[in-house]
């Protein structure tokens, strides 16, 4: 019986998908939905948003790959409990994310919106140019995100340090975890960048008692997901001068709604979850890489741990 991989996300994407899969995995029936075929061939899903009744649609459906780099968009209490599910990751989410968070924090560090607001106000007065050793970059979320961009920013010479749950070892990066560390971590962080993915534990964290820690004037990069931040704390944050300058790529609702507060703060710089995206050609290629792992039994990268929800 042939296997089918059914691809339900942008069929744009998906039809660039279909072409690697024609070249380098012929053996494997690829379908775009809503054309299906036989719903028990169906053995392989990648969704943004998979259907409701995915039991009983695919009883034979084996693997859930997520078409992008989170899974929060799951719910996993309507996934069938032993069904795997894999995440994205691809070359292409992690070059992006490096790009865009390396220019949020130069011009953080370069003063870049401050300059923005003097043009604005017809203003020529040169503000103090400080190292990058004398800038503390503190990274939220060690995943493989969260350790590139700092592989980057090491090299600019910025004083780096990482946060995570768990213990990580990261060379030239001072590593904190658990949230006994916490609390060190962000007093000694001039701009602050969120990577971690959404679970129940990081809802809402971005909020003023974690701004009350950090040191008067740090900066916030936000590039996680939009619930993880909480907006009325962010804007007193920034109003009282406990915050400097907020980048957010993530916002919560997306889009914004017209007459939002986060649009209007002079201190608030929007971009629409443009971040990092994944590539069609090289995330097929990862997804044809991870069902040849899952054939032989070895372990897929990006395997999800439900107990942690990612």
């Amino acid at each position: 019986m042939t296997t089918t991989f059914l691809y339900k996300s942008d069929p744009v994407r998906g039809r660039q998908w279909a072409e690697v899969f024609r070249q380098h995995a012929p053996d494997i029936d690829f379908r775009i939905w809503p054309d299906i075929g036989d719903p028990l061939r169906v053995r392989f899903l990648a969704a943004w948003e998979p259907p409701a009744d995915i039991a009983t649609q695919f009883p034979h459906l084996e693997v859930l790959f997520s078409s992008g780099a989170g899974v929060d968009q799951f719910n996993f209490a309507a996934l069938p409990p032993t069904l795997p599910v894999v995440r994205m990751v691809e070359p292409g989410i992690v070059r992006g994310m490096v790009e865009y968070v390396t220019h949020a924090v130069l011009s953080l560090h370069r003063d870049i919106p401050a300059y923005r607001r003097q043009q604005q106000a017809e203003q020529w007065r040169p503000l103090p140019v400080r190292p990058a050793n004398e800038r503390r970059i503190g990274v939220l979320g060690l995943g493989s995100l969260g350790q590139a961009v700092l592989a980057q920013l090491k090299g600019f010479g910025f004083d780096c340090a990482g946060w995570s749950r768990s213990r990580h070892a990261i060379d030239g990066v001072q590593c904190f975890a658990g949230q006994e560390e916490l609390a060190a971590f962000l007093a000694r962080t001039d701009i602050l960048i969120c990577l971690m993915p959404l679970t129940d534990a990081t809802r809402g964290v971005l909020n003023a008692a974690l701004f009350a820690q950090l040191p008067q004037g740090a900066a916030l990069v936000h590039v996680g997901r939009g619930p993880q931040l909480v907006s009325d704390d962010l804007l007193a944050a920034l109003d009282s001068g406990q915050l400097s300058e907020a980048m957010l790529d993530v916002t919560d609702p997306e889009p914004l709604p017209a007459g939002h507060a986060l649009w209007r703060h002079p201190r608030i710089h929007i971009t629409p979850h443009i971040a990092s995206m994944t590539q069609p050609l090289s995330a097929a290629a990862v997804v044809i890489d991870n069902l040849r792992r899952f054939t032989a039994g070895e372990p897929m990268v990006g395997l999800v741990d439900r107990s942690r929800g990612y």
